[in-house]
C-alpha cells in the first residue's frame, strides 16, 4: 500500500462564489479503502466532485500517480483512470444491465477484448448482475442497483474509485456484501477506493483508514484501530 495514487494539496472550492472546501489536503494509496466521514454539509461530496472534475477547484492542486489534473475536464480524469459512483447512483432506469455496464466500457471500446475481460472480472464481484445482464436496471432494488452502479464505474478499468454514500436506500444485508466486495476489488485489482459514508459499520467493515472532514477540511486521520472505535466515531458524525 505504498504506492500513492491521488494526492490533493490544499484543494479550495466551492459553489456560486462561496467557499465549501478551505484547504483539503489527502493522499490516497493503491489497494486502500480511505473512509471520508464528517456530518451532513461539511463538504464531503463537494469534494468528491472535485476530484472528479464536476467542480472547478480555486487553490490547491490534484494529482493522479504522477500525473497533474487539478485543470483537467471530468472526462480527461476518466479516461485516466478516476471511476465515480454519485450519491443516488444514477442507473440508467431504462436500459438494462447489460447495456448500462457497455456504457461504463466506452474508454477500452479500442481493445474489445481487454473490455470484455474486464467485463467478465467485474462480474466475478457482482454475480447478481450476470443473472440479470438483461433486466432493465430501473426495476431491480436498491441494493442490486448499487451493486451495478459500482461495476459500471468498475468495468472502465479505473486505478481510483469514488464511491459517495454506497450504503443509501440499501437494506443492511447487502451493504455488508457491498463493503466486504469493495475490500477485495481493492486487495485484488489495486484499486484505490475513498467511501464516503455515514453508516459508521460500512466504513468500519471496509475501510483501512479514515478521514474526518468538519467545515471543508480534513481535521483529523483515523487508523483502523481509531475507526473501529463506536463512540470516537459517533463523536467525530455529531460534530
Amino acid at each position: 500500500m505504498n504506492e500513492i495514487l491521488l494526492q490533493a494539496s490544499g484543494l479550495s472550492g466551492g459553489y456560486g462564489g462561496g467557499r465549501v472546501l478551505n484547504g483539503v489536503t489527502l493522499q490516497l494509496h493503491a489497494a486502500e479503502v480511505l473512509g471520508l466521514i464528517g456530518r451532513n454539509g461539511v463538504g464531503k461530496t463537494t469534494l468528491m466532485r472535485a476530484l472528479i472534475g464536476l467542480l472547478p477547484v480555486g487553490e490547491g492542486g490534484l494529482l493522479l500517480a504522477e500525473t497533474d489534473i487539478t485543470r483537467a475536464a471530468p472526462q480527461r480524469r476518466a479516461h485516466l483512470g478516476i471511476g465515480y459512483v454519485p450519491q443516488g447512483r444514477e442507473v440508467f432506469g431504462g436500459l438494462t444491465v447489460g447495456e448500462n455496464l457497455q456504457v461504463g466500457m466506452q474508454f477500452l471500446r479500442e481493445n474489445r477484448r481487454a473490455a470484455q475481460d474486464q467485463l467478465q472480472q467485474v462480474l466475478e464481484y457482482f454475480p447478481i448482475l450476470r443473472q440479470r445482464l438483461k433486466q432493465k436496471a430501473g426495476t431491480m432494488s436498491g441494493g442490486e442497483q448499487q451493486q451495478l452502479a459500482i461495476a459500471r464505474a468498475l468495468v472502465g478499468a479505473p486505478r481510483v474509485l469514488l464511491l459517495d454514500e454506497p450504503s443509501e436506500g440499501v437494506q443492511p444485508s447487502i451493504v455488508h456484501i457491498i463493503a466486504d466486495t469493495l475490500v477485495r476489488i481493492a486487495r485484488e485489482l489495486r484499486v484505490a477506493v475513498i467511501l464516503v459514508e455515514q453508516d459508521i459499520a460500512m466504513v468500519q467493515r471496509a475501510a483501512h483508514r479514515c478521514c474526518v472532514m468538519d467545515k471543508g477540511r480534513i481535521i483529523d486521520t483515523l487508523d483502523h484501530a481509531q475507526l473501529c472505535d463506536d463512540a470516537l466515531m459517533r463523536r467525530y458524525l455529531a460534530l
